[in-house]
């Protein structure tokens, strides 16, 4: 006979195992500004390099938004992140 603690069901480890899993899988939403690059750390600049810009990478939300750079951008700026739209 067990004398100590009651030992846990398959059905709670199973359960603790899958909210677990749930917990860290799951999205955590669209464009938090914590999920984001800073200007310093995407090497964001106000002008174009080269021919590429924002105005034309797929990461550019109009008029003056970026999916992971946080705050304002130029449609004319680059960073390092940029990816030219098809």
């Amino acid at each position: 006979m067990h004398m100590g603690r009651p030992l846990p069901t398959r059905r709670y480890l199973l359960r603790t195992a899958i909210s677990g899993a749930f917990a860290v899988l799951a999205p955590h939403g669209p464009g938090r500004a914590s999920d984001k690059m800073t200007r310093e750390q995407a090497q964001y600049q106000d002008q174009p390099k080269g021919i590429s810009m924002c105005a034309t990478c797929t990461l550019f939300e109009p008029p003056r938004s970026c999916k992971v750079v946080e705050g304002d951008v130029s449609p004319q700026g680059w960073c390092k992140a940029f990816a030219l739209a098809d």
